[in-house]
């Protein structure tokens, strides 16, 4: 009975909502920071570009100070981290560097949520 509990608690935890009401699995988080060459305070108009198309997803998201996490169903996520780094080239950088960090489990990982909420009340 225990164990029915907290495998429902945890099932819980991995559905997120998206959009109206719907519901996705999430079975990967990724963490993406760009570095396009690019000179000067251009790249934070560069770095904009990618965060505002992430945003434009609709998928979970926290945007930190040195690199943005989101989450969602892997493939999915594989297509945003192609994107961001075709987006610093439109953008006009002549090549971008990434740092990717990448945490998959089939069953479900933890939401971006549940390891940030206590830090930032």
């Amino acid at each position: 009975m225990r164990i029915t509990r907290i495998w429902l608690f945890c099932m819980k935890a991995l559905l997120q909502e998206k959009g109206e009401g719907e519901k996705m699995f999430v079975n990967a988080s990724v963490a993406i920071q760009v570095l396009p060459d690019v000179e000067g305070e251009d790249i934070i108009r560069v770095v904009d570009e990618v965060i505002s198309y992430i945003k434009s997803t609709k998928l979970p998201m926290f945007v930190g100070p040195f690199e943005t996490t989101i989450e969602g169903d892997y493939d999915a996520l594989m297509d945003v981290l192609k994107n961001c780094q075709l987006i610093c080239i439109k953008a006009g950088a002549p090549s971008v560097m990434s740092y990717v960090k990448i945490a998959y489990n089939p069953k479900g990982v933890w939401s971006i949520e549940k390891k940030v909420k206590k830090h930032h009340g």
